[in-house]
């Protein structure tokens, strides 16, 4: 269940999203908040003027919270941001180590607000010499 704080940072989230479209990006924004509800950073997407399409604001963020915040710090730090995070913004929130994430749209809900894509499928081959790939692999986690 969402507290007011949640709710006002959250609000603070959709603000960033109109600025990135405001600004001829794609409308989605997030920031970073501590455990007091302080913001300690925010960004918006700046996929298209950055020309840039990893430019989303909760793949930035989470780059910056694994560059400036020490794990504890991060752990109790929560992301708001205006759409639940994609696939890739996902994988490094988790790996940022932040600690909660809370969003305005789902992925399901913005899924029915835009165009359906074009279906671009993109073939995957694999996984293929795993007696090799495996050794830089094991030699880093030893």
């Amino acid at each position: 269940m969402l507290t007011q704080d949640d709710e006002r940072l959250l609000r603070r989230a959709v603000d960033l999203a109109h600025e990135a479209l405001e600004t001829g990006n794609p409308p989605f924004g997030s920031l970073l908040a501590g455990p007091d509800g302080t913001v300690i950073a925010e960004d918006r997407n700046t996929t298209v003027t950055e020309a840039d399409i990893t430019a989303h604001p909760e793949l930035k963020l989470a780059r910056w919270a694994a560059r400036e915040l020490d794990p504890a710090t991060a752990a109790g730090t929560t992301m708001y941001t205006s759409c639940q995070p994609c696939g890739m913004c996902a994988g490094a929130i988790e790996r940022s180590g932040l600690g909660r994430v809370v969003f305005a749209l789902s992925a399901e809900q913005l899924g029915g607000l835009k165009p359906a894509p074009a279906a671009v499928a993109v073939r995957q081959e694999g996984p293929a010499l795993f007696d090799e790939a495996r050794v830089p692999v094991e030699v880093y986690y030893r």
